[in-house]
């Protein structure tokens, strides 16, 4: 939100330097972003103050020798008054008196006839004859705004000779209101604030007005038909209105304030909206079906309404709309409708001010992509008594601007006042839970510097009574209000003490730890961890399975309000995920090597909640290694890297007997794709996940690079955890050597290494250590349908150098075994 300083100053004092103001309410909690300087010290284009001066036209006439050129006789304070040549079309021959922005040879101004905001410096030139070295200035120039259509025109008090920064010279402060900060969402607010914080009083604007003529009961009837939708809903009627332009000093304030002026009736409507926080709505009344009634309700079946921005918009069933008898006159709370809109022949003014469910505004401004200001401050739940406050203060500027008949009276729908929240505050809960004392008449002065009501017991005994102001729909406990008295007291002065409480039993939480010891696993591994949305598309996910291939049917968990249509339902798979943020990192990097640990949400078999099931995905593709002097090219990732990366993960998880088994699955390259298996107590064999190469139409589905493989595995982290071995024992170091030798065994094809290896340590037993394939040979040696493996046998015994007759012994246990079980032959 923008707040200009001069506008912020008609509220409160402002008794200290821009700078420290703004670190004061940042600190209090209202971030200010950014500070801009207009036209003073600080402003990328300062205003000189001795070149650019308040002046006002003495004599205006046309220019000898040119047909859209003037010569306008400006006084500025000097003894001598100066001729400007100028074209602006706001002025004419004959007019006098004007005040505008002089500026003299030699300022810096930008230039009103380039792009942008180009620098120029003022010279002496020569107009068709006549010299000319000054000029009277637009807003562009000034870089009040884009608008060069005329020359700034000052209100008629503007002071003649005062150099110009002196008279609108500003400073504007860049505040993100947060959801929970929307009280602050307008000057008032923001002035409230810097009252509370720097000890002055808060001012209100003046609202009075006259009144005179028929009631409003009279003239316009009002009839809600859902108050929870509608808590609040109030009228006022102005009659005979004047349509012009507002003044300079509202257009100026609207413009610093990021909005465009258009005429006074709808500027005064923005101007109450930033000023007191609560939108406004001016409808033409003459427009209203006769016999004049406002009705707020739901949107009838096919109901259409064209909105302000020319838009025909077909209406939700949800959409709470402000009608007449016969159809909708707006989107209540975000957009008003064109058929109402005030025009230039509006005369009469419906002057609307209510307030709307949030959660309903805010579905609808979402479905709708209408954010304008005024659902912005709705949706983030407004309270109604804010709605009389705009009201009045509407009216009295209608009758001032717009000379206006203010008809007597306010038409205020309010069924169900919301009552007013009360809460018992105990000073000595507030020295609990800051770590220092407040005493207690400091924490009654920041209260009611807040405009909170405290009621304090005889001799300060505790606790005190508190009640919560109407603008203010964030009180529920103690606890707001100590946050409250904290930012205003200052979280800079609140010293560093540690907690004196007692500190809570610490509970295990062993799927978090798991989860924990798998991400650290991995990063050692070299991956890098990503987090990808929980929200997707059925379509999104229907890319990891090759065409043809038909997803399965499971019904996916949507969302009835998502924020795109993109974020609609909730994940079955990491892997789209996975892809996903591949396919965008690919293009940049020659290696990508990440994984994701993550929920995925399965329909449940009771109830409506959905399964959460804990997965871990792992995506590669890629340079196997960066290039150096020492190897140009290293390769690229394939099946083994990813089964190496898997096998240390489960090194490092202590899980051990985990067997590859070749499987098939539509996502994966047919032949390079295996399942790991382990066999558990009491459960037999239970897959843990499965990895492989990404089938070669999925990986074109997903735009990644041809040529490189693309590796996933996707494993069940619950299954993962079942085998995991948390707590291992540590043996010594061996003081004993170890005997290697290699041993190769001839088998058929269809016996898997895996299965050689498991009949290979169960015949070694205990003295064997450690069995590595190291070589795998066909050929005519081995024969038609065999096979060469080639193990490298580690045997070592902790209390004793093994002999040759001992490791002799296991080695026949071990040959016989192969022969046995697997119709292997040794190779001599």
């Amino acid at each position: 939100m923008r707040v200009p300083l001069s506008w912020l100053k008609d509220y409160v004092d402002i008794t200290l330097p821009v700078e420290q103001l703004a670190e004061k309410l940042t600190l209090a909690g209202l971030e200010v972003e950014h500070i801009e300087y207009i036209g003073l010290p600080g402003a990328e284009l300062p205003w000189d103050r001795d070149k650019i001066f308040v002046g006002q036209l003495l004599n205006v006439e046309r220019h000898p020798n040119a047909d859209k050129l003037l010569l306008a006789t400006v006084e500025y304070g000097a003894a001598q008054p100066i001729v400007v040549v100028t074209g602006a079309p706001n002025i004419k021959p004959g007019d006098s008196g004007q005040k505008v922005v002089l500026a003299l040879r030699g300022a810096r101004l930008y230039d009103g006839h380039k792009e942008g905001r180009v620098i120029m410096t003022l010279k002496e030139a020569t107009l068709r004859g006549i010299k000319n070295d000054s000029m009277v200035c637009s807003e562009k120039e000034l870089g009040i705004s884009d608008e060069h259509d005329g020359i700034i025109i000052l209100p008629e008090d503007a002071p003649v000779g005062t150099p110009l920064a002196d008279y609108l010279g500003d400073v504007v402060l860049e505040i993100a209101i947060l959801p929970s900060t929307i009280r602050a969402a307008s000057i008032i607010g923001v002035a409230r604030e810097v009252a509370a914080l720097t000890g002055q009083k808060l001012r209100y604007p003046p609202a009075d007005y006259v009144e005179s003529g028929e009631p409003v009961n009279r003239l316009v009837g009002l009839e809600i038909q859902d108050p929870k939708l509608n808590p609040r809903f109030t009228i006022g009627i102005v009659k005979d209105v004047t349509i012009r332009p507002s003044p300079h000093w509202m257009q100026r304030r609207l413009t610093l304030a990021g909005m465009r002026p258009i005429s006074n009736i709808v500027d005064i409507s923005n101007y109450v909206m930033l000023e007191t926080g609560q939108p406004t709505h001016a409808f033409d009344y003459d427009a209203i079906t006769t016999p004049p009634k406002i009705i707020t309700r739901l949107a009838q079946p096919d109901e259409k309404l064209t909105t302000l921005d020319g838009v025909d918009r077909q209406l939700l069933p949800t959409d709470i709309v402000v009608a007449d008898a016969q159809h909708a006159l707006s989107i209540a709370g975000v957009m008003g409708g064109a058929d109402s809109e005030v025009k230039e022949t509006t005369r009469n003014i419906l002057f609307e001010v209510a307030a709307w469910n949030w959660v309903n505004i805010r579905r609808t401004a979402r479905h709708h992509n209408l954010n304008s200001e005024a659902s912005y401050r709705f949706a983030r739940n407004l309270h109604p008594e804010l709605a009389m406050l705009a009201q009045r203060r509407g009216l009295a500027l209608l009758q001032q601007l717009a000379d206006g008949v203010v008809a007597p009276g306010i038409l205020d729908g309010y069924p169900n006042p919301l009552p007013q929240v009360a809460v018992e505050l105990d000073p000595a809960q507030v020295t609990r839970l800051l770590g220092m004392k407040i005493d207690t008449d400091e924490i009654v002065r920041i209260l009611r510097s807040l405009e909170f009501d405290v009621a304090v017991a005889a001799q300060n005994e505790a606790p005190l009574r508190v009640t919560a102001p109407a603008h203010r729909t964030d009180i529920e406990g103690a606890h707001d209000l100590i946050e409250e008295v904290a930012r205003i007291y200052g979280y800079d002065r609140i010293p560093t003490t540690l907690m004196i409480d007692e500190i809570p039993s610490a509970y295990d939480n062993p799927a978090l730890e798991f989860e924990e010891r798998v991400r650290d696993v991995l990063v050692e591994s070299g991956l890098q961890e990503i987090v990808s949305y929980r929200l997707t598309t059925a379509e999104l996910e229907a890319r990891i399975l090759p065409p043809g291939v038909t997803n399965d049917d499971r019904p996916y968990v949507m969302l009835q309000n998502p924020i795109n249509p993109e974020r609609a339902a909730m994940r079955h798979t990491l892997l789209a995920g996975a892809l996903e943020s591949m396919t965008s990192n690919i293009r940049h990097h020659a290696r990508v090597a990440v994984f994701e640990v993550g929920s995925v949400y399965l329909p449940g078999e009771e109830g409506v909640l959905p399964d959460e099931v804990a997965k871990l995905v792992i995506a590669m593709t890629g340079a196997r290694q960066g290039r150096s002097w020492r190897q140009t090219d290293a390769g690229v990732l394939d099946f083994y890297d990813l089964k190496g990366v898997v096998e240390s993960l489960f090194d490092g998880l202590h899980i051990h007997g985990v067997r590859f088994e070749p499987v098939d699955q539509p996502i994966f390259y047919p032949g390079r794709v295996a399942a790991a298996c382990i066999e558990q107590k009491g459960r037999g064999a239970i897959q843990l996940g499965v990895l492989g190469e990404l089938h070669p139409r999925v990986r074109e589905a997903w735009d990644l690079p041809a040529g490189q493989p693309v590796l996933i595995a996707d494993f069940d982290m619950a299954a993962l955890q079942s085998v995991w071995v948390e707590r291992v024992a540590v043996k010594d170091v061996p003081r004993f050597p170890a005997v290697n030798e290699d041993l190769a065994v001839v088998v058929n094809e269809d016996v898997s290494a895996a299965q050689v290896e498991q009949t290979i340590r169960r015949a070694g037993g205990s003295l064997l250590r450690d069995v590595r394939l190291f070589d795998i040979y066909r050929g005519e040696q081995t024969g038609a349908g065999k096979k060469s493996l080639a193990y490298a046998l580690t045997y070592q015994a902790d209390d004793r150098t093994l002999t040759d007759n001992e490791v002799e012994r296991q080695r026949g246990k071990i040959i016989r075994a192969l022969e046995s079980q697997l119709g292997g032959a040794v190779r001599r």
